[in-house]
């Protein structure tokens, strides 16, 4: 029986196991969404603005560790889908992205909503597709989708021509699939595990560092079990929290510019530096000169080009982080069972736990309600049983202080390419995926103006997401910046003027709350986390308060602003 292009999109959809597509109709995609509902085990997320559908299918993959779909239209459709995209390439999540595109005949004629969306995403996909036979489509919808999961995930776009989607042909789905020019090594080289292992053997003051490969290839469990098995420390980058428990005596907590004075003076007195699944991003290493200055670095990594590209490593692992993890681990067992690790590391752990005494994280009580204070009542009144997401700015930094996350794929952020907009429509996303878990949307009051038009998609589907707002009044990191290094020169920073919150949760038909008296911090969040109803919960915080531990701009990690 010969289907349409549409009914065959669909089709594939069904075979990869998406149950959710979040999206946006439009007329180059209008005979897809004819064919949508006769497709009932797909559940279409009604967005209400592209950027959105990514941010939400972004979420929705970190937090389910599936691949996210979205689908929109042609021109501004697909436009407006590149800043999730790349969110999402940067952060290295596995999205597989739809847009309609005008006619075969017309493209490059300059029609009615054409835009190069393949030309404009190339640098930020992983791969991207403009399908031009209505034959081919199957096989390149079996191929997007192993792109994006598969070594290290990313975004893939598939562009769909609206004449492709009108075609016939007969459907043929491909059961297996195999591309010749792309093989990404899973299994890492046994002799190289070897010598990680005998660094680690002969280190006296060894730090393991997981970055978010540990959270992509599910090896928080393997981290944490030769974290403890050797009595190594573990610090991780902001991408990486949650890959080991918060709460376990050898956590540092996090490394770099607004890292932890325990992290960022072990890594710079570290003798090894096992590093899985982090690419040394600049937020990380800080001084590049000065990162790690004593100590020999071994560097897991799925992707080959991603070691050796910011820092000098003597032990490189291509492969996968559980399964090389997991080759550690066999290999310390068979060799090295009788060693007295926890005995050669005594006095390292020692000097890491009087740094975590002497320069804890730590905030002054005032008058008014401090942000850390309210991460602080989050993560107790949950129990840190929820997942939370970020937008960009102080409260982020301030969750992935305060918050102590305790397994992975419960901090959605955005880490490399800093979106602001990112968490609220992420936050849908992660609460469609887990239905059953609370989903707290951490916000400062800039960023959340920039996606607040999904409450309406928030509210329509009867989402139980609350939105946390550290309002400042301010766009904080940037404030906090002019006031370090621009004499405290303002510009453009100052956000007084801004909506009342509670009003406009109202407006769109979800509960708002309001936070200014420090004694009904607690027993207001309480109540309203434990609403069943959407809700956004303005705190209203200390103005010009500042995130500590910072390293300044072109700072080695010891040199720390700690006040």
């Amino acid at each position: 029986m010969e289907c349409t292009g549409a009914q065959i999109l669909l089709e594939s959809l069904q075979k990869e196991g998406v149950d959710v597509l979040f999206g946006y109709p439009g007329g180059a995609v209008i005979t897809i969404y004819d064919a949508l509902p006769s497709f009932p085990k797909l559940r279409h997320i009604h967005v209400r603005h592209e950027q959105g559908a990514v941010h939400a299918a972004d979420g929705y993959a970190r937090a389910s560790g599936k691949v996210g779909v979205c689908l929109v239209t042609s021109g501004p459709g697909a436009t407006n889908t590149v800043t999730g995209i790349a969110t999402a390439y940067c952060d290295s999540i596995p999205l597989v992205v739809f847009t309609g595109q005008v006619p075969t005949h017309l493209i490059g004629n300059d029609a009615f909503q054409e835009v190069d969306i393949v030309g404009i995403t190339r640098p930020c996909t992983k791969h991207n597709f403009l399908v031009k036979d209505v034959n081919k489509l199957a096989v390149t919808i079996r191929q997007a989708f192993y792109l994006a999961r598969s070594g290290r995930p990313g975004p893939v776009l598939v562009d769909l021509p609206s004449d492709i989607m009108v075609a016939k042909t007969e459907f043929v789905w491909p059961d297996d699939i195999s591309m010749r020019s792309y093989n990404p090594t899973y299994k890492p080289n046994l002799n190289q595990l070897r010598r990680a292992v005998e660094e680690l053997a002969q280190a006296e003051r060894p730090v393991l560092l997981g970055g978010g490969g540990v959270i992509m290839a599910n090896a928080a469990e393997s981290l944490t079990t030769l974290a403890r098995k050797l009595h190594i420390p573990v610090t991780c980058t902001l991408m990486g929290l949650g890959g080991f428990p918060g709460t376990d005596p050898l956590w540092l907590g996090m490394v770099g510019m607004h890292g932890t004075y325990a992290a960022n003076m072990a890594i710079n007195n570290a003798d090894v530096l096992l590093c899985v699944g982090a690419r040394f991003d600049d937020r990380v290493t800080g001084k590049l000169a000065a990162f790690a200055p004593k100590a020999r670095i071994v560097h897991i990594d799925i992707d080959p080009t991603s070691i050796r590209k910011n820092v000098e490593v003597q032990v490189p692992v291509v492969g996968d982080c559980r399964l090389a993890l997991e080759g550690m681990l066999e290999i310390c067992a068979a060799r090295l069972a009788d060693k007295d690790w926890q005995g050669m590391h005594a006095s390292w752990l020692a000097a890491v736990d009087a740094w975590k005494k002497d320069k804890p994280l730590s905030y002054q009580q005032g008058e008014a309600i401090k942000p850390q204070e309210v991460v602080e009542a989050l993560y107790d009144i949950t129990q840190g049983d929820a997942i939370v997401t970020t937008e960009v700015g102080q409260h982020q930094m301030w969750v992935a202080q305060f918050f102590a996350f305790t397994r992975p794929r419960t901090l959605l952020t955005s880490g490399g390419l800093g979106t602001m907009g990112y968490g609220f429509p992420a936050a849908m996303g992660a609460q469609i995926a887990l239905p059953g878990k609370k989903v707290i949307a951490v916000a400062g009051d800039g960023s959340l103006l920039m996606n607040i038009q999904e409450l309406t998609t928030i509210v329509a589907n009867k989402l139980p997401v609350k939105v946390v707002i550290l309002n400042n009044r301010y766009l904080g990191m940037v404030r906090q910046w002019q006031e370090l290094f621009y004499k405290r020169n303002y510009s453009s920073t100052d956000m007084d003027a801004q909506p009342d919150f509670v009003k406009l949760a109202e407006a769109f038909g979800a509960e708002g709350y309001r936070i200014a008296d420090p004694a009904q911090l607690r027993p207001m969040l309480e109540k309203a986390l434990a609403s069943p109803n959407p809700a956004i919960i303005d705190v209203v915080v200390e103005r010009e308060e500042n995130v500590y531990p910072m390293v300044p701009a072109g700072a080695a990690l010891d040199e720390m602003l700690l006040v």
